[in-house]
């Protein structure tokens, strides 16, 4: 045993006692506390592989609290990643929809016909429409981009909106 239980363990002597004298009992701590499905053996050794990292910054005097204090964090980490494990073994993955073969039918018509709509509208109107409902841009900033007056833009995007109004049924934005 050193002399002073303040000596810093990093010296193989000093580390090789603390194993010798701490790894029975870390291990039979955790054993009889959390059971062998948890692989006592295991945490024991990774908690002195911490220690022997952290050994200039633990006493000898600290050792034995420090290992069991971290033998015993291991293993709750260990247990609560189980736990989210056997969470997510029990939600079922998702491999249906609330829609209607239906719904869904109507509503590939509905985006190919809107699709054909906007691809008949003039090319300025079609510009000015998707940049300020899909991009969001807003109608300054589409005239500045376009080089006209916001005037014009706003025309555009009117008429363009018009345009699917009066093609497709129920057409609405927000």
């Amino acid at each position: 045993m050193p002399e002073n239980l303040s000596e810093n363990i990093c010296q193989e002597a000093a580390f090789e006692r603390i194993y010798n004298k701490y790894s029975d009992d870390v291990h039979n701590f955790l054993y009889y506390k959390y059971g062998a499905q948890f692989n006592p053996r295991d945490k024991a050794q990774e908690a002195f592989i911490k220690l022997w990292d952290n050994c200039k910054k633990v006493t000898f005097a600290k050792a034995k609290s420090f290992l069991f204090t971290v033998a015993n964090n291991m293993m709750l980490n260990d247990i609560k990643h189980q736990k989210v494990v056997l969470k997510h073994k029990k939600t079922k993955p998702k491999h249906f929809t609330n829609e209607t073969p239906e719904f869904v039918l109507e509503q590939d018509q509905y985006l190919e016909k809107y699709n054909k709509v906007l691809a008949s509208l003039k090319e300025e109107q079609r510009v000015a429409f998707l940049m300020n409902k899909v991009e969001g841009k807003k109608q300054s900033e589409i005239a500045e981009f376009l080089g006209v007056t916001q005037k014009v833009v706003e025309y555009r995007i009117y008429s363009a909106f018009n345009v699917l109004k009066k093609e497709l049924e129920n057409f609405k934005l927000k």
